[in-house]
């Protein structure tokens, strides 16, 4: 009989540790010194879309390789595989100790959601799918410093309010989402371009700041390939404009050491009227290299033609990056990263994505009148936690 009650006793105590749910406190610091030169002002009304004087900067930044966050990310099994998840996750300036993503505690992500055999189902600010799907085929893997990532995948990268779905199946993963209002917003940079977007949905309106869309992506061993599209529709005015990307994208692994990423994004953003905004044609390339288990090397070339900017073509604007870091030990590296660009600022910052990488990081990267390229270097440690 005690053996029958201490057996019943187990199994309860059992099920009762399977049943608490886990929860991980996590974190990424990363800071840098960085020397930039021929650094103007982000244009705007109040200085007459002026870029004005060029500038030389020798500045700390928070973000370099990695951006700064930390983060709280839990699960709990609901039985039947089905489990239960969340993750709040906030971006941080250790320069200065403030909140970014224009002060959110989280702005990051937010989310809370149901997994399951079929796939996860979350609610709330993510990631885009344009974006989740590329961060697997861009070389320097979205470091915050020189990366273009708003050309690339969108200043609606993270989105308010939306539902989202991952599915993965063996090699093969795909993603979709839809957000009722995004939350994002892009000041007027250019005199014959509106500001859009908008943090609220306009009443009795449904398309105005809404966004959508869908990627899907195969890893193989050797090979992977990947596509992606979104769509968003900022405010202009009282009405819904519409921003549209489309992205093909490839990598191949030769040996273990190597892996080479490139793809191709169309862009076409219009105004309520159908009214072409930009039309642009984006395109990378590269490498990351681990020579050993503690130094590793990274490359990257991006290419922008800009078909139409307020119905005139411009230059086209190019990038090149190189990341060299070394491993001091698990959780901590350190590292060197330089970027030199054509025709634009670093990150290829310009009008055609409204300055929208200077305005979130605070670092000015617009380039100055009576030049035409930018150099920048930068010497950083990032520590996991």
């Amino acid at each position: 009989m005690k053996n029958k009650i201490c057996t019943v006793f187990l199994l309860g105590a059992c099920s009762a540790v399977q049943a608490q749910p886990s929860m991980a406190l996590y974190g990424l610091m990363d800071i840098n010194v960085e020397y930039v030169n021929h650094v103007g002002e982000v244009p705007s009304a109040a200085n007459g879309f002026d870029p004005g004087e060029s500038k030389r900067k020798l500045r700390i930044n928070s973000g370099g390789y990695s951006g700064s966050r930390f983060g709280l990310r839990g699960t709990e099994d609901l039985g039947g595989g089905v489990k239960s998840i969340f993750v709040l996750e906030g971006g941080i300036n250790i320069d200065t100790g403030t909140a970014q993503q224009g002060g959110r505690l989280f702005g990051r992500q937010a989310f809370i959601g149901l997994s399951t055999k079929a796939g996860q189902l979350t609610f709330g600010r993510q990631y885009s799918s344009i974006f989740s799907t590329l961060g697997k085929f861009v070389p320097v893997r979205y470091a915050i410093q020189y990366e273009p990532i708003v050309l690339i995948a969108g200043s609606n990268f993270r989105q308010d309010n939306t539902v989202k779905y991952l599915g993965t199946f063996g090699s093969l993963s795909v993603i979709g989402h839809w957000s009722s209002a995004t939350g994002s917003a892009l000041p007027k940079t250019h005199p014959l371009l509106p500001a859009v977007g908008g943090a609220n949905k306009q009443p009795a309106q449904f398309r105005p700041n809404t966004a959508f869309g869908a990627g899907a992506s195969y890893m193989g061993d050797s090979f992977g390939f990947g596509v992606g599209y979104d769509q968003w529709n900022p405010l202009i005015g009282s009405d819904a404009a519409r921003f549209r990307k489309l992205a093909v994208m490839a990598s191949y692994n030769p040996n273990d050491k190597t892996r080479l990423m490139g793809g191709y994004r169309w862009g076409k953003n219009t105004d309520p009227s159908g009214v072409v905004m930009l039309r642009d044609d984006f395109y990378w390339l590269g490498a990351q290299y681990r020579y050993s288990p503690k130094i590793e090397f990274i490359a990257e070339y991006n290419y922008q033609k800009i078909k139409s900017l307020a119905g005139k073509k411009q230059p086209s604007a190019w990038q090149l990056a190189l990341i060299t870091s070394y491993s001091l030990s698990k959780r901590t590296r350190i590292y060197m990263s330089t970027a030199y660009s054509k025709n634009a600022g670093l990150t290829l910052d310009s009008a055609a994505n409204s300055y929208a990488s200077s305005l979130a990081t605070g670092n000015d990267y617009t380039l100055a009148n009576g030049h035409s390229s930018m150099l920048g270097v930068a010497f950083g440690i990032r520590h996991e936690f």
